[in-house]
């Protein structure tokens, strides 16, 4: 099959960006969306060009590296897949592809189709994870969890926060991204005595850098993972949990 490709190429964050139009004639079907900028990357290099720059690691739709906006959709159109894992019999011969980097401001161009996601690192440091001395391992049965919130929990923990969901999102939220890592925590006893000091300082976090949620629902079906809105809005009930409790705790309220 043969395709045209338009790719937004831009030299630095501060650089303008433009769109510059690529022939990719002998494409095979079988081939994932980030094969085929490899073919256009090694023939960018063979003709002495700059090559195309995106993310990419484990191109087995785990890392959540692979972070392209194509015609006009985080992944592409296909559900539940990520880039990587988006094989190019899902398109047509003769068709013209807009590739280009996830939009957001809190998520800054580097170079081409690569943007910096570090925003999400900062909303993990500020809670998420289990930092209390939980004593040596015990028994596989010393810490009964119910199966529905273990369930529950590794569903949330399926979120590779490849960053879909904001660059779905109009508003630019990241309040998917946030309450998966929130619930997958919050729903077992591990993650129980941090649970309202989580909660209070990754929601703030988020806030620093992203948009509020209005409900709009983009998010969960870019997400790759379908992660669930069901998972905003237990976010939001322990938030507000979160704040009473811990101003009791300070003895404020």
């Amino acid at each position: 099959m043969s395709l045209t490709l338009r790719i937004w190429r831009q030299d630095g964050p501060d650089a303008p960006g433009r769109f510059h139009t690529f022939d990719a004639p002998n494409i095979s079907e079988d081939m994932s969306f980030l094969e085929l900028l490899d073919i256009i990357n090694e023939r960018l290099i063979e003709g002495g060009d700059v090559p195309i720059e995106f993310d990419h690691d484990c191109r087995e739709g785990i890392c959540g590296m692979c972070s392209l906006m194509i015609n006009g959709r985080a992944h592409g159109h296909e559900l539940a897949t990520t880039t990587c894992q988006l094989h190019m019999r899902k398109f047509t011969d003769g068709d013209v592809i807009t590739v280009e980097p996830f939009r957001a401001k809190a998520f800054p161009v580097v170079r081409d189709l690569v943007v910096d996601r570090s925003s999400f690192d900062r909303i993990i440091e500020a809670g998420g994870y289990i930092s209390v001395n939980t004593g040596a391992v015990g028994d596989a049965n010393q810490t009964p969890v119910p199966k529905e919130a273990a369930d529950t929990s590794m569903d949330a923990a399926a979120c590779i926060g490849c960053g879909a969901c904001v660059a779905a999102c109009p508003n630019s939220a990241a309040q998917l991204f946030t309450s998966a890592k929130l619930a997958h925590l919050n729903l077992i006893p591990q993650g129980q005595p941090q649970r309202w000091e989580r909660t209070e300082a990754m929601v703030e976090t988020m806030e620093q850098f992203f948009g509020s949620c209005t409900n709009h629902g983009e998010c969960t079906e870019a997400c790759p993972k379908e992660i669930s809105l069901d998972f905003i809005a237990f976010m939001n009930r322990d938030y507000v949990k979160a704040k009473i409790k811990n101003r009791k705790l300070t003895g404020q309220g």
